[in-house]
């Protein structure tokens, strides 16, 4: 079994999404450990605020298999690939750490460059797997967060419950 952190993310009937991702990853995936969820601004086009949070799970699928379901899980959301850039998500579900990979040597952004420089992400991964190494760096999640030089203030920790989600 393949240790797996995702970011999910929805600025568009946000709470409706999570939920929908958190169902549908529970079924996909099994028991989730999952962060608090924070409200963020959008980044880089005018929009509504995101909730974002990370969720943690163990797999047997294949990278492009796991892939394929979760692009499949943010269709039935709605959500329309087209195109790049920065824009409004009904649901955004990413891939942050498989195992302890780095395949961005092959092309794949895993580990995913966000861990690095956006509190959105870091936040909650640091929350929720405190003491994994990053893959790349060696260092601890809890530490890279104490010393993350972006602007923690613009996390807004969501009330939201998640008990069903964690096995509870």
């Amino acid at each position: 079994m393949t240790l797996l952190a995702l970011s999910v993310g929805s600025n568009l009937e946000r709470e409706k999404h999570i939920r929908f991702a958190l169902d549908a990853l529970h079924s996909l995936l099994g028991k989730l450990d999952i962060s608090p969820v924070y409200e963020t601004r959008a980044l880089g086009f005018d929009g509504p605020d995101f909730y974002n949070l990370a969720v943690v799970a163990h797999t047997s699928l294949r990278l492009d298999s796991l892939l394929e379901k979760l692009h499949r899980i943010e269709h039935d959301a709605g959500r329309v690939r087209n195109g790049k850039g920065f824009k409004s998500r009904i649901l955004d579900i990413d891939i942050l750490l498989f195992g302890d990979a780095n395949l961005r040597e092959e092309g794949r952004n895993i580990p995913r460059d966000e861990i690095d420089h956006a509190a959105y992400v870091l936040k909650p991964l640091a929350e929720v797997l405190p003491d994994m190494r990053h893959p790349v760096s060696g260092q601890r999640f809890k530490i890279l967060w104490a010393n993350f030089h972006g602007d923690p203030l613009a996390l807004k920790r969501i009330e939201f419950d998640l008990r069903s989600f964690n096995g509870a």
